[in-house]
């Protein structure tokens, strides 16, 4: 197994991870990433067998699990009851009362308001050149899980804002100002869902939130800090990556001058997997084994933990011809970009409906849109987006 240097803050590599992506992958599945002091797997037979086994988890084993420094106690209390940092019997608990809410039947229904909301933001857009980011890839996404959640749109700013500065623990070169940035933003989104949990209870209503405390299983509910953490996960989770993936989206399909052509009804479901495929809003996703077990040749200990890198993995010249091409006409095939087992992305519907119905809808109204300046991605690592999005219409 090899050894490869990367700073994940290096300019270049933010700008264009897939060349030292493809050069890890060409020695094998594995190779250590020294930066990250981290096995990783880059392969999509590699990663899909690693995020799949059972012997692989999210959740820290006893042995390894860190102290945690007085400052960012606030931060992990939240964190201790999200099903995404969890495993069996709790993650099963949790996931299972959150899909009882969180239907196909509900958020199918939410295409109409995706639609209205599509056209509502085109129609604000300054005339000439604007920042599509900040304009239509922000808003919509927050927007839409705020209402399937049952909290007003009108604190849609305060939404993104927690939710960015939570994210940031999540990136590479965290500092001290950033975690307790983190930590504030925690303790002002739980009391925000504190005060709209306790509502709900007293007062229900047709929303989300209502029906996460009416859910139910094996007569088991969830208790209300889980309520709390379940629903600032599926806000974070739930806009972050979709606004991410907006922005990534529009600019290959700018670059590529395609656009309505590739998103007509017959077209656009193959379309949005091109993109989730070539362009992914998160890259690195770790799991800890919870035996020894080997994958790739390489032998995993209790209490290992490996980097699964999702975007390497949808690159995998094994599974894509030509994947480095964003090709919104090649045969589909699953990728990594929302997971595998049992980690699945609960949001990936609702993800796909809104790319599904936004971007044709911007396509169609904006049929001029282009590029006013070169895109740059934010240093975000391990998410994967742009600092703005400058365009003209």
């Amino acid at each position: 197994m090899q050894t490869l240097a990367q700073s994940p803050t290096e300019d270049g590599f933010v700008q264009n991870p897939y060349p030292f992506y493809d050069r890890a992958r060409a020695a094998g599945p594995l190779f250590f990433w020294k930066d990250y002091n981290l096995v990783c797997a880059t392969s999509a037979a590699a990663v899909g067998a690693i995020l799949r086994d059972r012997r692989f988890g999210r959740e820290v084993p006893a042995e390894k699990l860190p102290e945690i420094p007085p400052h960012l106690a606030p931060f992990y209390a939240v964190e201790a009851h999200s099903m995404l940092e969890l495993e069996p019997p709790r993650h099963t608990r949790l996931r299972s009362l959150v899909l009882r809410a969180f239907t196909s039947r509900r958020i199918a229904a939410l295409g109409p308001e995706i639609a209205a909301l599509s056209h509502r933001l085109i129609d604000a857009m300054p005339d000439g050149a604007c920042d599509l980011l900040a304009h239509f890839a922000r808003p919509l996404p927050v927007i839409i899980i705020a209402r399937l959640l049952g909290v007003p749109e009108t604190r849609a700013g305060d939404l993104l804002a927690w939710s960015n500065a939570m994210v940031g623990m999540y990136q590479a070169g965290r500092t001290r100002a950033s975690e307790e940035a983190a930590v504030a933003a925690t303790g002002a989104f739980v009391t925000f869902m504190r005060a709209y949990v306790d509502d709900r209870r007293a007062r229900p209503a047709d929303d989300l939130i209502t029906h996460l405390i009416a859910a139910e299983s094996a007569g088991e509910k969830l208790t209300t800090d889980e309520l709390i953490t379940t629903c600032i996960l599926l806000l974070n989770a739930g806009h972050e990556a979709t606004v991410h993936t907006i922005g990534n989206g529009v600019k290959a399909l700018l670059e590529h001058r395609i656009g309505a052509a590739v998103l007509t009804p017959e077209r656009v479901e193959a379309t949005v997997e091109e993109i989730l495929r070539f362009d992914p809003a998160l890259h690195l996703f770790t799991r800890w084994a919870y035996e020894d077990v080997e994958i790739g040749g390489h032998l995993f200990r209790r209490g290992d933990q490996v980097g699964c890198l999702l975007a390497a993995a949808n690159r995998d010249p094994g599974q894509w011809d030509r994947p480095a091409r964003f090709d919104p006409a090649r045969p589909q095939k699953p990728n990594l970009t929302f997971g595998a087992g049992l980690h699945f992305c609960v949001g990936a519907p609702l993800a796909r409906l809104e790319l599904q119905i936004a971007l044709p809808i911007l396509f169609q109204r904006l049929p001029a849109l282009r590029l006013t300046e070169p895109p740059r991605y934010a240093n975000l690592y391990h998410f994967h987006g742009l600092e703005r999005l400058a365009v003209a219409h």
